[in-house]
């Protein structure tokens, strides 16, 4: 074993070296080093057991300037270039006791098959890697003898990320693993068989402080990109499409509702089937403060049309607009006894319906509604190759928003200007 003597970041020490957890999960800001001590801490592992390890970015092309650099630096930076190999092409590291270091791309998976007797994995920038990939690597990671580990190097970001679902909370399956800002203030946690490690610049002591003024300087004009680069925290990662959205108990909206001078009931449905859903939401809208309250919500999906007019027998005396693209499914409704009609649907629809949901004062939704609220409490927009917001598009596919859409079909919200427009439809 190679005597190796190198100055670290006093808050990665017990990391290098705690391999007792089969998952690693390090979460931080911009230039925190985590990245660093995880290759630091495959090269001191390869160096004691003879082990081949895997190292894994979304993009293969993109471990060059990034983790094969990086490795091959520390490498060269400790002395051991002249016993360790770094091989460019195909990029691969060798160890003199006869580990070796593999690097792959998700990009192209069919070469992962071909790989055997991984016992580690460090997936980089795993927030960028498709969950799909994730169990598709967790299916490589064996060995018949070695203990198996996972490394997983991230920035933070959105909470709808796979990686924030698994390894935190999930709150649409009501999963709870660790709550991140009990991380955020212990630093390091072990749950089960998972390790968790959280830093931010001030972790790094060898970071200049010009960089760290920079990155302070976020929080005046970019609070989102601040508390992912500078707080290393997950959260809402972009422009929020209903920033007015508020959760309250279901029996406080329940009974703010009877107190609506001239309430407006309406419903809504979207329809779907395989990895769609049949969502269904019921509104009430209070015209005069400009108030939308949801109250109730169907979400199901892989069911029959029999099944889901069964589930929804007791609104068959309530007016229903449904998603237009599916008469067949109204038709069947209304065979059925129930009193659905397909919205309007036209080019821009889209648009124009998010825009009215948007002038809402205020979205209040009922904390029974737990579809509802996962989808649209946290709807970011979706940005184009230039960063630029695209106002119809979404982080998600949120089909509550979809019913939300329909149930409002003909009616307006007030503009900001205060002049309300109302249509002469039914139900005024």
């Amino acid at each position: 074993m190679v005597a190796i003597q190198k100055e670290v970041n006093p808050h990665f020490e017990d990391f290098l070296f705690d391999w007792n957890q089969k998952f690693q999960f390090l979460v931080g800001g911009y230039g925190s080093s985590k990245s660093y001590h995880a290759a630091f801490k495959l090269i001191l592992k390869l160096l004691e057991e003879k082990r081949t390890a895997l190292v894994v970015r979304e993009v293969y092309d993109t471990h060059r300037d990034s983790t094969f650099s990086l490795l091959t630096e520390i490498i060269e930076d400790l002395g051991l270039s002249h016993r360790i190999r770094s091989v460019s092409s195909p990029m691969q590291i060798r160890f003199p006791n006869g580990s070796k270091i593999i690097f792959k791309g998700m990009d192209k998976t069919a070469k992962l098959k071909s790989i055997n007797n991984i016992s580690i994995i460090w997936i980089e920038e795993c927030s960028e890697v498709k969950y799909a990939g994730f169990k598709e690597l967790l299916g490589r990671l064996r060995h018949p003898t070695l203990d198996l580990h996972m490394i997983l190097s991230t920035n933070p970001v959105s909470e709808s990320n796979w990686t924030f679902k698994y390894f935190f909370k999930d709150v649409r399956n009501k999963l709870l693993v660790l709550d991140d800002r009990e991380l955020y203030k212990r630093r390091t946690i072990v749950v089960g068989n998972t390790y968790y490690h959280h830093s931010t610049a001030d972790d790094n002591l060898f970071l200049p402080e010009s960089y760290v003024e920079q990155l302070d300087e976020l929080q005046a004009f970019d609070p989102d990109l601040y508390r992912i680069a500078r707080q290393g925290q997950f959260g809402i990662n972009g422009v929020r499409v209903f920033p007015q959205f508020k959760v309250k108990p279901h029996a406080e909206v329940m009974a703010e509702i009877p107190k609506i001078r001239r309430p407006l009931r309406r419903t809504g449905m979207d329809f779907g089937f395989q990895t769609s859903y049949n969502a269904l939401v019921r509104m009430v809208v209070d015209r005069e403060k400009q108030i939308l309250y949801i109250f109730e919500e169907y979400y199901k999906n892989r069911q029959t049309d029999d099944v889901t007019v069964e589930d929804l027998k007791h609104l068959k005396r309530e007016n229903i607009k449904g998603d237009p693209a599916e008469p067949k499914t109204i038709a069947y409704f209304n065979k059925s006894g129930f009193r659905m009609e397909g919205a309007d649907k036209f080019a821009g629809s889209r648009l124009q319906y998010t825009k009215k949901v948007k002038r809402f004062k205020q979205i209040i939704c009922s904390d029974a509604c737990h579809n509802t609220i996962y989808e649209l409490e946290d709807l970011t927009f979706k940005v184009n190759k230039n960063d630029e917001v695209v106002e119809d598009d979404f982080s998600i596919d949120p089909h509550t928003l979809s019913a939300i859409w329909y149930g409002l079909d003909d009616y307006e919200v007030a503009d900001l200007k205060g002049d309300s427009v109302y249509s002469s439809a039914r139900g005024y």
